[in-house]
């Protein structure tokens, strides 16, 4: 129950509850007060993060997710041009070898907008619930979204930028994806139109990719260059829907990270890599209340956590099946 109400408070903006003395477990006070005895000094960590930094697999999880966004993109484009009835479609509604499915907030602004459902439009989307209920929730963001993809690259820039003084990083309070998800409830509603979708820049690249090029690129570029000068990551962290529609399919999922506080040094590595760092508050010093703890259901299953880690404290996990894989 804990890990689904502290899922809720990340995907609605709100921060992590702090643990009082009383909230920890017995041996994470015990882990936290060996640690105390041998901290480990500045140029031991140093030599432990360096040693991650040359490991052979320390972008694993990177690009064994960025070979699975690229080949589930380009299947996509493989069959419109080659009029293959393989995957048809966009990501926002497709057809895989003929079986329906459907973007989970594209249909729920299709049902909104036309107060109607038909039978391909409920098989389409229980299918890629179900899909996505087992894969992780927000998972669909950083191995599926074509968005997600270029912003790690306009991320990249940034943080370049940012050391030379040359960009910023405003930040912005993350319950106003909330605001925007009712918004565009709304207007949806009101208007009749999926409105969300004429500016998704998922959707956008998506259908770009497949079928040419559109004047809509111009706002992803804006996007990508409002990210770069001005806030890391702000389509992502602080306005876009589909992660919280995703999200909230996550808090049910059996694939989690999963943060063991044993081995921790604490250093913040993790937290300064990851794109909704507000998940990673329990690596914080003082924060976990258990040995193990499941990251929540707004993280994206990204794994660069996982890369980075110098001790092997994060871990991707299935619920249920942890103890036999």
């Amino acid at each position: 129950m804990s890990y689904i109400v502290d899922s809720l408070r990340q995907i609605i903006g709100l921060d992590a509850v702090k643990p009082g003395p009383d909230d920890r477990r017995p041996e994470v006070v015990e882990i936290m007060t060996e640690k105390r005895k041998e901290k480990l000094t500045k140029d031991g960590l140093r030599a432990v993060e360096a040693g991650r930094a040359q490991a052979a697999d320390r972008h694993k999880w990177r690009n064994r997710r960025w070979v699975t966004l690229i080949i589930a993109n380009l299947l996509f484009v493989v069959s419109y041009y080659f009029d293959v009835q393989l995957l048809e479609g966009a990501l926002t509604a497709s057809r895989l070898v003929g079986f329906h499915m459907a973007d989970l907030n594209s249909a729920l602004q299709v049902i909104l907008a036309y107060k109607h459902v038909v039978l391909n439009l409920v098989i389409g989307t229980v299918t890629v619930f179900i899909m996505w209920l087992l894969l992780g929730g927000r998972t669909f963001c950083s191995w599926a979204c074509p968005y997600h993809l270029l912003a790690e690259g306009a991320e990249k820039i940034h943080l370049w930028l940012a050391k030379r003084n040359l960009a910023v990083d405003l930040r912005f309070h993350r319950m106003g994806r909330v605001f925007f998800y009712l918004l565009f409830v709304v207007l949806t509603v009101v208007t009749g139109y999926t409105l969300f979708e004429t500016i998704s820049p998922t959707g956008i690249l998506s259908r770009a990719l497949i079928y040419g090029p559109g004047l809509a690129l111009l706002w992803v570029l804006a996007l990508l260059l409002f990210e770069v000068f001005v806030s890391r990551r702000a389509w992502c962290r602080y306005v876009c829907p589909i992660g919280i529609t995703y999200g909230l399919v996550g808090v049910l999922s059996p694939v989690r990270v999963q943060y063991s506080v044993k081995d921790c040094h604490h250093e913040g590595d993790c937290r300064a890599i990851c794109m909704v760092p507000h998940v990673l508050d329990v690596t914080i010093r003082g924060r976990a209340r258990t040995v193990l703890t499941d990251i929540g259901a707004d993280c994206t299953r990204c794994g660069l956590c996982v890369d980075i880690c110098p001790t092997d404290s994060l871990n991707f996990t299935v619920k249920g099946l942890d103890k036999v894989l």
